[in-house]
């Protein structure tokens, strides 16, 4: 019914960039605040950073600075745009987004994640 699907990870090297974006789709009344999170292997998944339906955002600290979240209203999407990547930036991010459904619903909705391999 609703979907979010990540594209953009990939294999990178240390200090290097790279572009996240996620896009939700299906019986969407209105979006709420999204996010991004990553899960490191053997680690638990942490956020990374939020952005609300009015451009406030909440970035954790490992990644200030480096990582900056954006959102496209319009076309229902959220963007991490990552710089200054480090191997301990190696995890798979997943997007995360509140849903009101057309029905009314309120949703969390999570993607199938996207790989980030950051190599020393």
């Amino acid at each position: 019914q609703v979907q979010a699907v990540e594209s953009g990870g990939g294999l990178v090297q240390a200090g290097g960039s790279l572009r996240l974006s996620c896009t939700v789709s299906g019986s969407i009344l209105s979006l709420r605040t999204m996010g991004w999170y990553r899960q490191a292997p053997g680690k638990q998944r942490e956020l990374v950073a939020t952005i609300a339906n009015d451009g406030s955002t909440n970035v954790a600290d490992s990644v200030k600075g480096r990582l900056a979240i954006s959102r496209d209203n319009a076309k229902n999407t959220a963007n991490l745009q990552m710089s200054g990547l480090k191997p301990e930036d190696t995890a798979v991010y997943y997007c995360n987004a509140g849903v009101r459904t057309t029905s009314y619903q309120y949703l969390g909705v999570w993607g199938q994640g996207t790989l980030v391999t950051v190599s020393s």
